[in-house]
């Protein structure tokens, strides 16, 4: 939910988020075919040998490549930035748009580490950088439930938290306040925690975009759990939220949230026995989110898409949309983890396997007590022998 709102004005940059860049900001946003971003990236890597320490050029290659059909394009200017300007926590930050679109992990963890230590340099000149150090803690979040390192995660949203809001800019306010309810929601949601999810609680006296992101999450939980009375709750106070957005000094942000709003139509359907109207809606979200690209800690449509059909015991449709989602999200662990569930459902061991696999080598080292991992590493020992 705080993604699209990263869209549509509230996020760290503080301006209204256009594609910027030369012929970037003329790009339709429709575009699926990228041209604008594409010749834009053609111009700025061809300078990019000729002045190799000039931020802007490789700060625009990833804003023009920060898509998931063009981040693998920007990646040697991500790995390159965060040494041309290292004093700058932005800059340090951005490589990890590029790193979360490839599902590079540690990349990403370690950039958004070395940004917070920047960020935090700067504070001690009192300058404004709490929106710099919010956006990090979001991808930071994000990165480690994707190792499974729930530990990890937990401290970026105890460290928000005891965060004091004074000390975020006026401009960035509801950006932190989005983040203080979205990082709970998306660690329950992310960790299969359907009753915490069920349990998130909107920001008191925050602005209605703000409110409603608790009760997205709450009914992608009911979703899951079947709760037809809980889902209906969720999605009634969704409606009157977004209505009250609509009326709010910032009435554009509802337009955005169409693809949200659609999510949570969604799930209430699914826990109202409506499969066929909440498969219809979810694809809808999905098809949009593969067309013109989604946020890089958002949760991909298409995934939830994929885990709705398995539960639906339609494992073969399930495979073939976790794939499809794979390949836009790259690594994520729950998209591996069902990818693996669907292939063993319908006979497929051997991708099976490698879907576990590929889970466990990205979990490779973390202290974790994520069932998941427990019984990929079961499967595995017994599809070898070892059990």
């Amino acid at each position: 939910m705080a993604d699209a709102m990263k869209r549509t004005g509230i996020h760290a940059s503080g301006t209204r988020n256009r594609r910027r860049t030369g012929v970037v900001p003329t790009a339709p946003a429709t575009d699926k075919t990228y041209a604008g971003q594409k010749q834009a990236a053609e111009i700025l890597n061809r300078i990019l040998p000729e002045q190799p320490n000039h931020p802007g050029i490789a700060h625009y290659i990833i804003h023009s490549c920060d898509n998931p059909a063009m981040a693998s394009l920007a990646l040697p200017a991500a790995r390159k930035y965060a040494g041309i300007a290292p004093a700058s926590p932005h800059a340090v930050h951005m490589p990890s748009h590029i790193f979360a679109r490839l599902g590079l992990w540690q990349d990403d963890i370690k950039s958004n580490l070395a940004a917070i230590k920047a960020s935090d340099k700067m504070a001690s000149m009192h300058l404004h950088v709490l929106h710099h150090e919010v956006h990090s803690l979001d991808f930071l979040e994000y990165a480690y439930l994707q190792i499974g390192d729930d530990a990890g995660a937990k401290v970026q949203i105890d460290t928000l938290a005891a965060a004091k809001e004074a000390d975020a800019d006026p401009e960035y306010r509801d950006y932190f306040e989005a983040q203080l309810v979205r990082g709970p929601a998306t660690y329950a949601l992310e960790r299969r925690q359907w009753k915490d999810a069920l349990n998130l609680q909107p920001l008191a006296e925050a602005p209605p975009y703000v409110q409603l992101i608790a009760y997205w999450g709450r009914a992608v939980a009911a979703g899951h759990l079947h709760d037809r009375a809980a889902a209906q709750d969720a999605l009634k106070h969704y409606d009157e939220l977004l209505e009250a957005t609509r009326n709010s000094p910032k009435p554009y942000i509802a337009d955005a949230l169409k693809n949200e709003h659609q999510v949570v139509q969604a799930w209430a359907a699914y826990a109202g026995g409506k499969s066929d109207e909440a498969l219809r809606l979810l694809r809808s979200v999905a098809d949009h989110q593969d067309k013109v690209g989604k946020a890089e800690t958002e949760l991909p449509a298409r995934e939830m898409l994929a885990d709705m059909l398995l539960d639906l015991q339609r494992p073969q449709e399930a495979l073939t949309e976790y794939e499809i989602s794979l390949r836009t999200d790259p690594n994520r662990f729950n998209g591996l983890y069902g990818a693996a569930q669907a292939a063993t459902q319908v006979q497929q061991k051997e991708k099976a396997s490698t879907y576990y696999t590929q889970l466990l080598k990205n979990c490779k080292g973390i202290r974790s007590d994520r069932p998941e991992l427990a019984r990929a590493k079961t499967l595995l020992a017994y599809a070898s022998g070892d059990l």
